[in-house]
């Protein structure tokens, strides 16, 4: 095995939903599986070089693993993803247009006290992510 990360799923209960914010607010680009990028229960994203992305119906891992953490149901912050910006003014405007876009607002821009400009909010499943720029 090798010491890095090759993909990160997020699971969810209803992956029709979370794919279709992840493609329209966010901006994720379908990648695989069909012309939609997606056959309704798992979805992965075009990712510039790195980590690929992907949302997976819990239902998948459950049949797949027979373990029975893929039925109980999800509750708090198990993860958190970081999406950079280039600017401040960068943050402020990305963070506008995904609550327009139907995120859940979380924390509006504000400068942290290391400098860096952070905003959060949430997805459809309640997962709180960030934008930010250093």
């Amino acid at each position: 095995m090798k010491a890095m990360i090759d993909l990160v799923t997020i699971l969810t209960d209803d992956a029709p939903r979370l794919i279709a914010f992840y493609r329209d607010a966010l901006g994720f680009a379908p990648h695989g599986n069909d012309d939609n990028g997606d056959n309704g229960d798992y979805c992965e994203f075009a990712m510039d070089g790195g980590t690929r992305f992907a949302v997976c119906a819990r239902s998948v891992m459950a049949e797949t693993t027979h373990h029975p953490s893929f039925r109980t149901p999800a509750a708090g912050q198990a993860f958190e993803l970081a999406f950079p910006c280039d600017t401040h003014d960068a943050v402020d405007a990305t963070y506008a247009a995904i609550i327009a876009k139907g995120a859940t607002p979380v924390q509006p821009p504000a400068t942290m006290p290391w400098g860096m400009r952070a905003a959060f909010f949430a997805d459809p499943d309640g997962n709180i992510h960030e934008v930010f720029a250093r």
